[in-house]
């Protein structure tokens, strides 16, 4: 009797701009890392945005934040999603959803990458109900004020938080 082949690793890929990093995205992370063989972390270089941190840094602070994964990649990327899952032979997207206006957003984008990329699932996980409150945009608006957001980040991303609008607050 023989054995059959080994399948191939089950890779996803979960994209963003990471602007920044939050305690809902490593929530995000945590989940589907368990689903998955691999899971990649596709930080985009967000050219439609203006974002706070260099891409260099969104992607330090990813990996920082996801060091203990083990299957856990973090890569820079530029360009379609479908074409990153293919050069690194994904089978899923991850995309996290926090309430029906994501969802609606999601549901589209998904919709489109299967006309893309038939053959790649995206996957829709929400993150813990203590955490949906939580966006990149919010986290960096309460940061540019003065709020505290240690409950939304990890230390290390309130630091780098603190120091990108230390000027802002010594003007």
């Amino acid at each position: 009797m023989s054995t059959p082949p080994p399948s191939p690793p089950r890779v996803a890929v979960y994209s963003g701009t990471f602007d920044p990093f939050t305690l809902g995205h490593a929530d995000v992370v945590q989940r589907a890392a368990g689903l998955f063989d691999r899971l990649l972390i596709a930080v985009a270089a967000a050219h439609h945005k203006k974002a706070l941190f260099s891409l260099e840094a969104r992607v330090e602070q990813v990996q920082a934040a996801t060091k203990r994964i083990a299957n856990v990649q973090v890569l820079p990327f530029d360009g379609l999603i479908m074409d990153f899952c293919a050069q690194h032979s994904a089978c899923a997207v991850v995309r996290g959803v926090r309430n029906v206006t994501d969802f609606d957003y999601e549901a589209q984008m998904g919709a489109m990458n299967r006309k893309l990329r038939p053959g790649v699932e995206t996957v829709f996980l929400l993150p813990d109900a203590a955490l949906q409150c939580i966006s990149s945009t919010l986290v960096r608006e309460i940061s540019k004020l003065g709020g505290d957001v240690a409950q939304m980040v990890s230390p290390a991303v309130a630091k780098a938080l603190a120091k990108a609008h230390q000027p802002l607050k010594e003007a």
